[in-house]
């Protein structure tokens, strides 16, 4: 991969899709080329699956083996169709959640099967890994008053119960230790401005132009 992936995790109202949006300006006006996405999504067949696991009524009839499958099928059209294309033209997509929200969502805190997550995971994206990912950690009460705020229509995955989201932030700090080259953690729970220069102080670094010795 000729390019630069980063991805952005989290908990419900988090702030991911604001960062996002926040991170692509800062790059673009720095003169990159970036492509911002997420999953599921991405993609027409990705937007036509989250559709279905996020909005259509029929989903509360949805046993967590379709749900993952799901994920599964939307990510490895995303990875083929626009995540790879895109960083072998050198670009730098920001993807909003990637394979780390089923390990967490679906693996912990549905608690299916770890092994089979993975090999799900290692089937949908292949050799398509992020080189950074920000973890975006909230209190899941105040992540969960700032989700109902903003919310205008029923979203299935946000009508869990709060031991859910409980388990689903454990399970990212808990990826996150394991993972201490690829993934940071960033405080959620400021002023979007201070979060976006936390960011900022571990994306910066990846995408300035070295200074030369003097």
């Amino acid at each position: 991969m000729k390019g630069l992936f980063i991805t952005l995790e989290g908990g419900e109202g988090c702030g991911k899709s604001t960062q996002v949006a926040r991170l692509a300006a800062r790059l673009r006006a720095l003169g990159k080329t970036v492509v911002t996405t997420r999953e599921p999504g991405g993609t027409p067949i990705g937007e036509e699956i989250r559709h279905v696991l996020q909005y259509s009524k029929q989903g509360h009839a949805m046993f967590p083996e379709t749900e993952v499958l799901l994920f599964s099928a939307s990510r490895a059209q995303h990875v083929r169709e626009l995540i790879l294309p895109a960083l072998a033209r050198g670009e730098i997509v920001i993807c909003d959640r990637f394979a780390d929200s089923t390990t967490v969502y679906q693996g912990v805190a549905r608690k299916l099967d770890a092994k089979s997550i993975a090999l799900l995971n290692e089937f949908a994206v292949n050799d398509c890994r992020p080189h950074l990912t920000l973890l975006l950690d909230l209190d899941v009460r105040l992540g969960m008053e700032r989700s109902r705020q903003r919310q205008l229509t029923f979203d299935r995955m946000q009508e869990q119960k709060l031991d859910f989201y409980e388990r689903v932030r454990a399970g990212y700090l808990a990826l996150a230790k394991r993972e201490l080259k690829r993934i940071r953690v960033i405080d959620a729970s400021p002023h979007p401005d201070k979060v976006e220069e936390a960011i900022w102080k571990e994306v910066g670094g990846l995408v300035a132009p070295a200074r030369r010795k003097k």
